[in-house]
């Protein structure tokens, strides 16, 4: 399944939700910021994520966590 910029693929990386075209699991940008780090660095070190997939991942999150509705569905 692919939702925007993120693929599901149970024989991708066993099924954890990865960058869309490619084995880099969507986890690891958040393991990136959580640990200092910046989207460049990030960036610099997965060259096969692009920096538009990366601010759509960023802004899907962003989207998830600042508007009621999203938040009663997901984390009620």
């Amino acid at each position: 399944m692919k939702y925007g910029e993120i693929s599901i693929d149970p024989e991708v990386m066993s099924g954890a939700p990865v960058f869309a075209g490619t084995r880099v699991h969507v986890q690891t940008l958040f393991d990136y910021i959580e640990g200092g780090d910046d989207l460049a660095e990030f960036l610099d070190d997965f060259p096969s994520v692009s920096k538009e997939s990366a601010l759509a991942v960023l802004e899907m999150a962003k989207k998830s966590l600042t508007t009621e509705k999203m938040l009663h569905e997901n984390f009620a």
